[in-house]
C-alpha cells in the first residue's frame, strides 16, 4: 500500500506520548486492514526508538488478530469443526504467516506409515500399539510436562517441527491421526489431565448415560502409555474427586480447541503480555 498523506500523518503520531491520541491513531491504522502491514514493517525497520517499535509491533499484531478472530468465527459456524484447521488457527496467533501445507504434508507422512501397518483383524489395543509405536518410536515424538513458560509446546506446527510437545499438543496430533485413520479415539475431560480414550465401536456419541464402561482403555498422549479402567479409578481416588460420567464423555473438536486456547493463554501472564491472554480467552469464548 502506498503511503498517502493520511497514512504518513498517522505514522508521525504513533510515538505520541498521549495514550488517547495513540488509541485513536491505532484504530484508524487498523481500519486500513492487512494491506497496511508492509508499510508498518518498513516503518519499524527505519525507526530507532524501541518504544515506538513496540507500538508498531502491537499494531501489526492487532491487524493479524482481527483477521484471526474472523477465521475463528467462520470455523465456529462451519458444519465440520476440522481439528487440524482449529489447531493451526491457534498457531497463527503467534505465527500469522504460518504456511499450512508443510504441516499437512508431515501429518500425512505419519498417517501413511501407520496406515501401512494396520489391517481389519487387529484388536483395539493392537491398533493403538501401532499408532503409538510409529508416532513415538519411529517418528520420534517426545512429550513434556505442561510448562506455561514454553508457549511453542502448545502449538501443533511447532510440536511437529521439534517433535516435542506437551500433553495437549501431542494429544491433538494423536487425535488427528486417529480421526484420519477412522480409529474411534476421542478426548475426554478428566480433571487436570488431557487424556484420550478408545471408545467401543458405536459408542462415541456425546450423550452416553455411562460412558466409562463404553471405553476400551485410556491413553496418555505425553508418552502414548495405555491406562486401564482401574488405573483411572485409582487416579480419581488419589485426587479425591468422584468419577462422574461427564468426565468420560467424548469431547467435540470445538471443545478441544477451546481448551487449547484457554491453556495456551496461561503462557502470557506478564504485565506486557496480559493482553495476549485476554485475546486468547476472547477467541475461546467465540467457541460456544
Amino acid at each position: 500500500m502506498e503511503n498517502n498523506k493520511e497514512i504518513s500523518a498517522l505514522f508521525v503520531l504513533i510515538d505520541d506520548p498521549d495514550e488517547e491520541v495513540f488509541d485513536a491513531v491505532s484504530q484508524k491504522i487498523v481500519d486500513y486492514g492487512k494491506p497496511i502491514i508492509p508499510n508498518l514493517e518498513h516503518l519499524w525497520e527505519t525507526t530507532p526508538d524501541e518504544q515506538t517499535q513496540l507500538r508498531i509491533e502491537l499494531l501489526i499484531h492487532r491487524l493479524h488478530y482481527r483477521d484471526l478472530t474472523e477465521d475463528f468465527r467462520q470455523w465456529n459456524v462451519s458444519g465440520h469443526h476440522d481439528l487440524m484447521l482449529g489447531s493451526l488457527l491457534t498457531s497463527k496467533f503467534l505465527y500469522p504467516d504460518l504456511s499450512i501445507t508443510p504441516v499437512k504434508q508431515e501429518i500425512e507422512k505419519v498417517r501413511r506409515n501407520i496406515w501401512l501397518e494396520l489391517n481389519n483383524y487387529l484388536t483395539p489395543l493392537e491398533q493403538i500399539n501401532i499408532v503409538t509405536s510409529i508416532l513415538y518410536s519411529y517418528y520420534g515424538l517426545k512429550g513434556n510436562e505442561t510448562n506455561y513458560k514454553e508457549p511453542n509446546e502448545f502449538l501443533l506446527h511447532k510440536t511437529i517441527e521439534a517433535k516435542r510437545g506437551n500433553q495437549i499438543s501431542n494429544g491433538i496430533l494423536y487425535l488427528l491421526l486417529c480421526e484420519l485413520l477412522d480409529i474411534p479415539v476421542r478426548a475426554i475431560s478428566i480433571p487436570k489431565q488431557f487424556v484420550i480414550a478408545y471408545f467401543k465401536p458405536g459408542y462415541s456419541e456425546e450423550n452416553l448415560p455411562n460412558p466409562f464402561h463404553k471405553i476400551e482403555f485410556f491413553i496418555d498422549p505425553t508418552t502414548g502409555q495405555v491406562f486401564t479402567h482401574q488405573d483411572v479409578e485409582n487416579y480419581f481416588k488419589r485426587i479425591s474427586v468422584p468419577p462422574v460420567g461427564t468426565y468420560f464423555r467424548p469431547q467435540s473438536n470445538k471443545k478441544v480447541i477451546r481448551l487449547l486456547l484457554e491453556e495456551f493463554g496461561k503462557c502470557f501472564t506478564s504485565d506486557k503480555e496480559m493482553y495476549k491472554q485476554k485475546e486468547l480467552l476472547d477467541l475461546a469464548m467465540l467457541l460456544d
